[in-house]
């Protein structure tokens, strides 16, 4: 049980005494990040929403620091773990502090007043969050960024071991995303935290988590290490997706191939492709792309959009055979477009294609 914080065994969640998933082992050690991800309405808040005990397990048992947690008082829970829910928080009349404050109340008394020590506390969660000019502002009155990070220091001022989130960047824009996250993995790597969350992002999800468990219908379709969930064509299975493709490099979607014959060459490699590539696509128009290594960071993208990728194999120059191949598509191509402002010496066969399209009055 050594490093172990929070474990389910056998567990099945759902509404009314019916499972709607069944039999789950989950297992959350201290400094690390358990992910959910799937498809919408695969069950992510309803097995967060048991695991909290805000819905009644319809059978098996998850256990809090190695005591089942249906024996433990709430006060118990909450000084063990909290929780952020994607609910908007709307108190009415409170300072970002005296929210944040409620978090103290399973070490205060009956009557809920603060010690000294305890709003010591509160201000240092606020500053860890980067909220402490925020103290004395109105709740309702600052951004949904800035309440995310005041409701994760109101979770922090519990001083839990395990943190329950649900959807924690939804509302929020790339920024505030970026930034909750950040904070959310110092407090891990610092404080040893255990964190056990939702998300759609899966590009977010792929960077901050440690473990990552796979939610689809009524069961628990995979979980592992990052990098073993998430390859491309898993991640596209595990959503259903028939069209478009994912890409684990990246951890980025791509849209669908334009359908036809190639009717735009593009010389590309080094990154100066992927944007012409998209535009490509966008407007509609097949086209295809060479001459790539296949280890530039242009050939899963052109792989992914191009209606055929001329290529090369990793680490070596542009040989004469894909030179050739090469010059054949762009023969068949109306238009030419090379991003590429310069050429080295294992490129110079790009160099020359560039030459040939300009020559033949197709270079754009």
């Amino acid at each position: 049980m050594s490093g172990i914080c929070l474990q389910a065994r056998n567990l099945s969640v759902g509404y009314g005494g019916r499972a709607i998933i069944h039999g789950m082992e989950l297992t959350l050690r201290r400094g690390e990040i358990m992910t959910l991800i799937g498809p919408n309405g695969a069950g992510k808040s309803t097995i967060l929403k048991s695991v909290i005990r805000q819905l009644e397990l319809v059978g098996g048992t998850v256990c809090l620091n190695g005591r089942d947690m249906a024996r433990l008082t709430d006060r118990e829970i909450s000084r063990q773990l909290s929780v952020l829910m994607t609910a908007h928080v709307r108190p009415e009349l409170m300072t970002c502090f005296d929210v944040a404050a409620t978090g103290r109340y399973p070490y205060t008394g009956r009557l809920g007043i603060l010690t000294r020590e305890d709003r010591k506390k509160v201000e240092q969660c606020l500053a860890l969050v980067h909220a402490a000019d925020l103290a004395d502002q109105d709740f309702s009155c600052i951004s949904d960024g800035q309440r995310q990070r005041v409701l994760l220091a109101r979770a922090l001022c519990q001083e839990p071991e395990v943190l329950v989130l649900d959807e924690p960047t939804s509302f929020l824009d790339i920024r505030h995303k970026l930034e909750l996250l950040a904070i959310l993995k110092e407090m891990v790597r610092q404080r040893r935290l255990a964190v056990l969350m939702s998300l759609h992002e899966l590009d977010l999800a792929q960077k901050i988590s440690d473990w990552v468990v796979c939610v689809r219908g009524d069961e628990i379709a995979r979980q592992g290490p990052t990098e073993e969930i998430f390859t491309s064509n898993y991640i596209m299975d595990l959503y259903g997706a028939a069209r478009g493709s994912y890409n684990a490099l990246f951890g980025s979607l791509e849209l669908e191939r334009a359908a036809g014959d190639p009717e735009v060459f593009v010389i590309g490699g080094g990154g100066a492709g992927i944007p012409v590539y998209r535009r490509l696509q966008r407007q509609g128009a097949p086209f295809a792309a060479g001459v790539l290594g296949e280890n530039d960071v242009d050939f899963p993208v052109a792989r992914a959009l191009a209606a055929e990728v001329v290529s090369e194999k990793p680490f070596q120059s542009v040989g004469e055979e894909a030179f050739r191949r090469a010059r054949a598509v762009m023969g068949r191509c109306k238009r030419v477009l090379c991003p590429l402002e310069s050429f080295g010496p294992m490129n110079e066969k790009n160099r020359i294609l560039r030459e040939l399209a300009r020559e033949a009055g197709k270079l754009e």
